[in-house]
């Protein structure tokens, strides 16, 4: 008998976790099913015979050499989409599978589709294969196939699911695509200022030395910065990596997290902005789990963890929480007073004509376009901003310069 550890969640929207003895992974799966469980993951415990703990160590080391952590989020909605294509074309999961091992790009992506096929051809199902690929395949993900699976949809399920990860995967570039000016642009700027004070001003220094007269205290000041650029840049730069070191460490505890969350939420713009990303983001995923026939409760605990803020995640809990006594989605989301009243309107509505789903889906694509246009405008007005404070900044450095030649020309008159 093996030892595996397990998390599933339970039919009353609880996430357990635990061990199992059992001869198989296919054994636990099918008593956690039997216990009226969503299993999620179960992994294989080691075993305390040096040769258990060496083959363990060899796994581990070859996680990396198998490339799964280079397979991008577009390489897995790609994968999606064409295996749904495949199996709606006929062909069985296994046939699917090779083929698209045959047409992988990338040693990364084709070791991940031959880990999935041998997991299959061993007995195992889709969603158990996926699921030993948590940083690839997030509980979203795994639960919804799961569901096709067990009604026999599976194909129909991995459309939407392509659909799901297309939009997800859309909304993330052009906020990458949109901090990409910006973020060359602070980089030349500060790049400038750095050469006008360490290189460019040095060169006037003498002069004002050697004329004799008192600098203006806006020259002095500009010189003084330069010198300590110059002297302490290397203490800023470490400075810098620290505070970012700091701020990293501090976002991994959960106290710190959710202080910084509430923070960031209070935020005239940009909290706004966060939390209709999230709420886009909890609607799409919660649709699509109602839609292929997963349970609200188990719904609920599975997208709780597809939410980035800590703040939203908990007044999901508590929403969650509310219906398992029987109550609703809408209302005690409301009271939260974290997610947009629009969302929480329509999510009403949506409740009482029966036809959650479709409401959920419409309001992922309401927010989609809100945070889309919100992006665009601010923007807009970044890049110009930027350009203005540069501009200012040089345009001192420049008085600077030119008050102390003034200064020194009137001394020698």
């Amino acid at each position: 008998m093996r030892r595996y550890r397990y998390r599933a969640v339970a039919a009353s929207g609880e996430l357990v976790h635990g061990e199992m003895e059992a001869a198989s992974q296919a054994t636990v799966i099918e008593r956690l099913r039997g216990q009226g469980h969503l299993p999620l993951a179960a992994d294989e415990v080691a075993a305390g015979s040096g040769a258990s703990r060496r083959l363990t160590l060899v796994q581990w080391l070859r996680r990396p050499v198998l490339g799964t952590p280079r397979v991008s989020r577009r390489d897995v909605a790609i994968m999606t989409r064409e295996l749904a294509t495949l199996l709606e074309a006929g062909l069985t999961l296994d046939q699917s599978l090779k083929l698209l091992i045959d047409l992988a790009e990338g040693e990364a992506l084709g070791d991940l589709l031959s880990d999935l096929l041998e997991r299959i051809q061993g007995g195992s199902s889709l969603a158990d294969a996926l699921a030993q690929h948590e940083a690839l395949f997030p509980r979203v993900y795994v639960s919804m196939v799961r569901a096709g699976e067990t009604g026999g949809a599976l194909r129909e399920v991995l459309g939407r699911l392509a659909r799901y990860l297309d939009e997800a995967e859309a909304l993330r570039e052009q906020v990458k695509s949109a901090l990409v000016y910006p973020v060359i642009l602070l980089i030349l700027a500060a790049l400038s200022i750095v050469v006008l004070l360490t290189i460019v001003l040095p060169q006037f220094t003498p002069l004002f030395e050697g004329a004799g007269a008192e600098l203006p205290w806006l020259t002095r000041a500009v010189i003084l910065t330069g010198e300590g650029v110059q002297r302490y840049g290397w203490l800023l730069l470490v400075a810098a990596l620290g505070a970012t070191w700091l701020v990293r460490r501090q976002l991994k505890r959960p106290a710190r997290r959710a202080q910084i969350d509430r923070w960031l939420l209070r935020l005239p713009v940009l909290g706004e902005l966060l939390a209709k990303i999230d709420t886009a983001r909890f609607a799409r995923a919660l649709g699509t789990l109602l839609a292929n026939g997963v349970p609200p409760l188990t719904a609920l605990a599975i997208v709780q963890d597809a939410l980035a803020n800590a703040t939203l995640r908990r007044a999901l809990g508590d929403a969650a929480a509310v219906m398992k006594e029987g109550g609703g989605l809408a209302a005690p989301l409301g009271r939260t007073g974290v997610f947009p009243r629009l969302a929480v309107h329509l999510l009403g509505v949506g409740e009482e004509s029966g036809q959650l789903d479709p409401m959920l889906l419409k309001i992922a694509e309401v927010f989609d376009r809100d945070v889309r246009s919100t992006i665009e405008r601010l923007m807009t007005l970044l890049v110009p901003a930027l350009t203005i404070v540069l501009g200012l900044i040089i345009a001192v450095i420049i008085t600077a310069v030119l008050m102390a030649i003034l200064s020194a020309y009137d001394l020698r008159l």
